[in-house]
């Protein structure tokens, strides 16, 4: 699977209607109607992209939406959320991660605290990790291998690619610093720590 049928494939899930659970159904039946082995490259681009959102900016910017409430394991859940709202969402927030206060997923979240977003507002995606791995699974039949087969699968697949350095680091290379947008939109609270 090239870069541009991965993000064709992220930008229709980003426009896709229904739940998150549905959308992924649908991602899944897209997978399915390809080789094994564009499962794993599906996943291994998702990991590229995945990677570059791990920036300082971007992690207090999140923490601002999240009132200081994202984990590392919500910033990752963050990151694959960030991806599947499509290309041009996503090289914005790498550019500007203020470019959050745009989406229309976090503008909903705006005077509630995080504590009272219901599962599917959190912009965080977690399950969009495991759509490949299941997709693979089922198309090889080693469903009762576990994940095995498939990151042996994956970890070959990344072996081979080249993956150049500016591709890793562009946001790096690339993000203003500051949010005055997403301050504004999320106020610290007294006592909380952004």
């Amino acid at each position: 699977m090239d870069e541009k049928t991965f993000w064709a494939l992220m930008d229709e899930l980003s426009c896709r209607r229904g739940a998150r659970h549905e959308r992924l159904d649908w991602l899944r039946g897209e997978l399915r109607c390809r080789p094994a082995a564009e499962s794993v490259e599906f996943q291994a681009r998702l990991e590229v992209a995945c990677e570059a959102v791990a920036t300082d900016a971007l992690w207090r910017a999140v923490r601002r939406v999240e009132a200081g409430l994202c984990s590392d394991d919500g910033f990752d859940y963050f990151a694959l959320w960030l991806v599947a709202q499509g290309q041009g969402t996503y090289k914005a927030v790498l550019a500007d991660p203020d470019a959050l206060a745009d989406v229309a997923e976090v503008r909903a979240l705006v005077g509630r605290h995080p504590r009272e977003w219901c599962g599917d507002e959190w912009p965080e995606w977690e399950e969009l990790d495991y759509v490949a791995q299941e997709v693979f699974d089922e198309l090889t039949g080693r469903e009762d291998d576990g994940l095995e087969a498939f990151y042996e699968a994956l970890d070959a697949v990344q072996e081979t690619w080249a993956r150049p350095e500016a591709e890793i680091c562009l946001a790096e290379a690339t993000v203003r610093v500051g949010t005055p947008r997403l301050d504004a939109l999320f106020p610290a609270e007294a006592g909380s720590r952004s």
